[in-house]
């Protein structure tokens, strides 16, 4: 548990980054209201990624420098993902072709109304496909087969990547 979140603390830095106006020109796959508004100090779930076994948590700080805290954790150790989630400041989905804006989360703070985090979702539909059944109706995966396809199925995963902006005027 504690390597998943050391590969996440990059979102965390990535969290601060704003995607570039393309973000806004696109629309959403899932269209939602804002959110409730949360409290300061409170710790949120912002959305949860099922087939990449994560949860995005959030919370309001309270502080100017840095007014919302914002990080992937995974839902389960005994989750089998069957996506990635990546570094959105490496992946650049907002710049890349294939990446698809999957949701805008906005979440006000119930402290300072003027004030909501926005958290974009970004989806990069993969390849991948269940095995075919053999004779006896059963999809089977044998270790030595799948180790010999595994480098030529290597893009096949879905990836999911995140980022975080803060909008509107802080309260003082």
């Amino acid at each position: 548990m504690p390597k998943f979140h050391h590969v996440f603390a990059a979102l965390a830095v990535a969290a601060s980054i704003a995607a570039p106006a393309r973000a806004a020109e696109q629309r959403p796959e899932i269209a939602r209201a804002v959110a409730r508004p949360q409290a300061t100090g409170v710790q949120h779930t912002v959305r949860t990624i099922p087939e990449a076994c994560a949860r995005l948590e959030g919370a309001f700080t309270g502080q100017l420098a840095a007014p919302y805290r914002f990080a992937v954790v995974r839902t389960s150790a005994t989750c089998h993902p069957r996506a990635r989630f990546v570094d959105a400041a490496k992946a650049q989905p907002w710049s890349q072709s294939g990446w698809l804006l999957n949701d805008l989360v906005r979440v006000p703070s119930a402290a300072c109304p003027s004030q909501q985090a926005v958290v974009r979702v970004w989806r990069k539909p993969g390849s991948a496909s269940p095995p075919a059944l053999d004779a006896q109706g059963r999809a089977r995966i044998y270790l030595q087969d799948a180790q010999k396809e595994l480098p030529a199925k290597a893009g096949a995963t879905p990836l999911f990547a995140a980022t975080m902006t803060v909008e509107g005027a802080a309260c003082r």
